[in-house]
């Protein structure tokens, strides 16, 4: 299973890298976190080159029965709404998973 990052986790090894304070690597953070809810919220989204997209969609309504448990057979319904979306940039993709030969 992945490591689940703490804010604190990655500001430190933000302050590292870039060898400035926590406590600047600490406002990069929280400025590229507001930028990213931002930009995801403008009608064509942000992308964050090398990393990819982040963007709203609207997920249409949906129903079905539910297959098992107390309510099995029951029916359900899950309404229209918006979401957000993340698409993973082609450079970050093969960057992690190098494509086969």
């Amino acid at each position: 299973m992945a490591k689940k990052w703490t804010k604190k986790e990655i500001v430190d090894q933000i302050a590292k890298d870039a060898d400035i304070s926590k406590k600047a690597a600490a406002a990069a953070y929280d400025s590229l976190v507001a930028i990213v809810y931002k930009g995801a919220k403008a009608k064509d989204g942000l992308t964050l080159p090398g990393l990819g997209r982040f963007y709203k969609a609207r997920q249409k309504a949906s129903k079905g029965i539910i297959q098992f448990g107390k309510k099995k057979g029951q029916p359900w319904k899950s309404p229209a709404k918006t979401v957000l979306r993340f698409k993973v940039s082609k450079t970050a993709l093969e960057g992690v998973v190098p494509p086969k030969k």
